[in-house]
Formats: structure tokens, sequence, C-alpha cells
């Protein structure tokens, strides 16, 4: 039987864990904290399960949450240019698909004692880089899944790797009593971007106490949403203001849900700032041995684009097929470099997309087959429908938005189809 060490328990590294465990590996998990420790500690970044993350988590019987969970089947976008009334698009993913959000806190407690239930080694200890030196040589195979401290820096910096990743200021808080949209729907998606105010979403997301609004938004380092001041650390009341005011100012719509709303509880905002990291995805210990940088200890997804979990349980999937397909062979570095190399023919398509969402704001005058698109969203739904069924498969964007000659054939179609209808 192989034996696989996993640090850290992430989305990317318990996925990893459990479908290893389900194959019959000896799979063994380290982490800092308890799943107690987990649960009752402070919220993280708030991430999607789209439609094909989900059935991923289904096959590994890891979906715990999608009866009871918020479905957001829709989502509706804005861009907003100065504060003014924006402009507006709605798409769904299609076919009865939904996507769901659930607090990390639960879910990563919920799957680090279920893996335990099902007989994985689960090791509660911070590691040094000493430690994993030693742990290395009693394991077929090292995956790392934790990018901060000593371990992340096992892995150099990758200077020939394109990411959309840049300097980020993240805010955050859990909402009661946001209303409905103009559709009645309390369960569907709102994601905007605005030239001053950042990236917003307000979307469902099931908590500890049950469904209620994750509000949060993705800045630029001393904009407006910029609250990480390093000589005050302001109380959760405060932040809300604060955030509410930027909503009222920036994105009018979504203060006029959000007004009225109050914090879950004192553990309900986020502040947090993020650097980007693009690293070689192999690093080596003081051994000489080889260990694997699983998702975003390699390359960090702008949140901006929503794809963190999509991307952490991609190659989570990814890895999986990888050392399944590897058999009884020992993973060299060549291996482990191709197993990363495999997860990036997708992952690159992701990181495109991220990057066209994370600039989508900033620029006063967008690309003119960009505004194209836009204009022809807002009359055809079925155009609408495509950008947010890209979501769940960025790489679906290269036959049709990120080149202009594609994207107007593909609309000149839409408009030949919806007149021949007509």
């Amino acid at each position: 039987m192989r034996k696989v060490l996993v640090v850290g328990a992430g989305q990317s590294g318990l996925h990893l864990a459990h479908g290893l465990l389900s194959h019959d590996y000896d799979v063994t998990l380290i982490t800092a904290k308890t799943s107690t420790e987990i649960r009752t500690g402070r919220p993280a970044v708030t991430q999607f399960t789209l439609p094909t993350v989900l059935k991923y988590e289904q096959a590994h019987h890891l979906d715990f949450w999608a009866g009871v969970a918020p479905r957001m089947e829709e989502f509706n976008v804005s861009l907003y240019s100065g504060g003014g009334p924006g402009v507006s698009l709605r798409g769904n993913f299609g076919d009865g698909q939904y996507a769901i959000s659930v607090d990390r806190r639960v879910k990563m407690a919920d799957w680090l004692e279920y893996f335990e239930d099902r007989g994985g080694k689960v090791v509660i200890h911070g590691v040094t880089l000493s430690d994993l030196d030693y742990f290395s040589r009693m394991f077929d195979l090292v995956v790392i899944a934790v990018g901060a401290g000593e371990l992340g820096d096992l892995f150099d910096h990758d200077p020939n790797r394109f990411s959309g990743a840049r300097p980020r200021v993240l805010t955050q808080a859990y909402l009661y009593d946001v209303t409905s949209d103009s559709y009645g729907d309390g369960d569907a998606g709102w994601v905007a971007s605005t030239s001053n105010g950042g990236h917003i979403f307000l979307v469902p997301v099931l908590t500890s106490q049950g469904p209620c609004h994750s509000l949060f938004v993705v800045d630029k380092p001393g904009n407006l949403m910029d609250l990480s001041k390093p000589d005050r650390h302001p109380d959760p009341d405060e932040v809300l203001n604060q955030m509410k005011g930027v909503l009222k100012r920036c994105a009018p719509e979504y203060y006029e849900r959000c007004k009225d709303a109050s914090l879950v509880d004192g553990n309900s905002v986020l502040l947090q700032t993020l650097r980007p990291q693009v690293r070689k995805p192999v690093g080596t210990l003081p051994s000489g041995g080889s260990v694997l940088g699983i998702a975003d200890v390699v390359i960090t997804s702008d949140p901006a684009g929503g794809q963190g979990w999509n991307n952490s349980t991609r190659c989570a999937e990814s890895y999986l097929s990888s050392i399944l397909e590897h058999g009884d062979r020992p993973f060299d570095r060549d291996t482990l470099a191709g197993m990363f190399e495999r997860f990036w023919e997708y992952g690159q398509h992701a990181e495109q997309f991220v990057q066209s969402i994370a600039t989508m704001g900033e620029s006063a005058t967008p690309p003119e087959h960009f505004a194209e698109f836009i204009g022809a969203a807002m009359t055809y739904p079925e155009v609408a429908d495509r950008w947010v069924q890209g979501w769940n498969d960025p790489t679906d964007y290269q036959n049709w938005l990120f080149a202009p000659d594609l994207t107007r054939a593909y609309l000149a179609e839409v408009q030949a189809r919806n007149s021949n209808n007509g």
C-alpha cells in the first residue's frame, strides 16, 4: 500500500486526501488546528462550490450541504462606472445546475472529522522544515497544501508562469436581513466590478448559524475599501458601516439590499491582505527529497475572479488521476513537475479569465469587443448564460470571448438565430 502525506487541511489538501483514501492509499494528513479550532476560528474568504466541483464532491461523498445550503442558480452581474446606475446582466448555469457557498470553517471541519472517521490518519501539529524532512522519508509522496511560512519558501518563485494575481485587500462580513433582489430572489448571487470600490460579491452562504449572506469586497491597497490600517483595528460594526458607505457611493443597488443588514455575530468580519505568489510546483527538502505543491501554494488566484475552490478542487482531482495512473513507480522530480503541468493545461485558462475580471472595473475603456459582448448579453439571455457558465469552466472563453474575431462571430450567430426565430 502506497503511503502519502498531505500537509494542510484546506480545500485542495482534504479533497485529495479523501480521494486517495477511497482508492485504498495509506494517507496521513497533518494540520496545525483541530476540527474544533477550525470550526470556532476566524472566518475565511467566501468561496463558491461551482457545478463541476459539486459533482466531484458528490462522487467522493463529500457533498454534505447541498440539501441545506442556498442554491445559486442565477447570478446578477453589474458593472459600475462612477457610482451611477450599473449596467447589469443576469445569467444561469443551465440544466438545473447551481452553485453553493459554505463557510470554510464548517466545510473543512466536517471534512477533517469525516477523514478521520473513514480511517485516515490525522496528526495535529505545526510542521517545521526539519519535521517535514524527517517525515518525508516515511512516505512515497508528500503534498504541501500550506503556502505560508518556511514550507511555502520551499517553492521558488516562477517568473515564467502567468497569473492574474495582484496585491489585494479583502473585506468581508456575514449578514442577516439582506433584502431580496428585484426578482424576489434572495438566493441569486450578485457580483459587481466598480471603477472605484473594488469587486463586490453579495451571495447567500451557509454558516454554522444557518443561511445568511456574505458581503465580500476585493479591492486594491489604498483604495476605498482598504480598511487594513496598521495603526488601528476597526471593530466589526465599524467595518460594516464603512462597507455600507462604499456601497452607497459606488454600487447603489447593493447598498439598497444591505442598508438594514446586521452582522450575524461578533465573529462575522474578515480583513485580510493578500499578496500574489507564482511558484514552481516542486520543492526540495534539505535532505534532497522532493515535495509537490498543490493549488494556491503554487498559483494564487485573484479572489476577484471567484475561482479559488474551482482551481483548488480541479488541481486535487488532476493530481488524484496522475497518482492513480502512476502506479507503483517512484515519484521523482520530473514526475511531480509533470503532475502540475497536467493541471496547468486547465489552470492557465482559469488565470486568463481571472485576469480579465480583475481588470474589468479598472479600465475606463474596456476592449471594444468586450463592450459588444456586454451589450449582447443584456439583449440575449443565452449570451449572459454562457458568460456565467464559463465561471464553472473558463476554458470555454477561449472559444468565443478572448479574441475579438471569435466574439463577433459568436454574437453574429446569436443575432441571426434570434432573428430567424423571431
